[in-house]
């Protein structure tokens, strides 16, 4: 089975692990964004943050946008929670910023449980 973007991901893991560990749970997500760009940038990872993304409908844009957390690669959506539990919303959310830059992977990352959780969202 192929991974999409297995390495990315795995680097991008490993640096919100590196961040979880650090700080444990419990700050806002305001807290670990501001870390994880830290984290990314000695880690030599791309990224570029709070990434505005633009809706199109009928092939119109709508004045109201997205802003991803993270996209890293330039290929790969990151939402940040701090949160005690994710919830389908959350993914949902991942999925349509994916529909919405035309990416195929998103990771939604918790910080907000005892262990980091995550979850890769893949648009087919």
């Amino acid at each position: 089975m192929n991974i999409l973007f297995k390495q990315e991901s795995y680097e991008i893991i490993g640096a919100a692990m590196e961040v979880h560990n650090e700080l444990g749970s419990g700050f806002l997500e305001a807290v670990y964004q501001e870390a994880l760009a830290l984290e990314f940038s000695k880690r030599n990872i791309p990224f570029k943050q709070e990434q505005k993304i633009e809706i199109s409908y009928k092939n119109q844009i709508l004045s109201k946008q997205y802003i991803a957390d993270f996209i890293c690669y330039d290929k790969i959506v990151i939402e940040t929670k701090a949160l005690s539990e994710l919830i389908s919303n959350h993914e949902s959310q991942v999925i349509n910023y994916l529909k919405a830059t035309d990416l195929k992977l998103g990771l939604l990352i918790n910080f907000g449980s005892e262990k980091l959780d995550y979850k890769r969202l893949v648009r087919y």
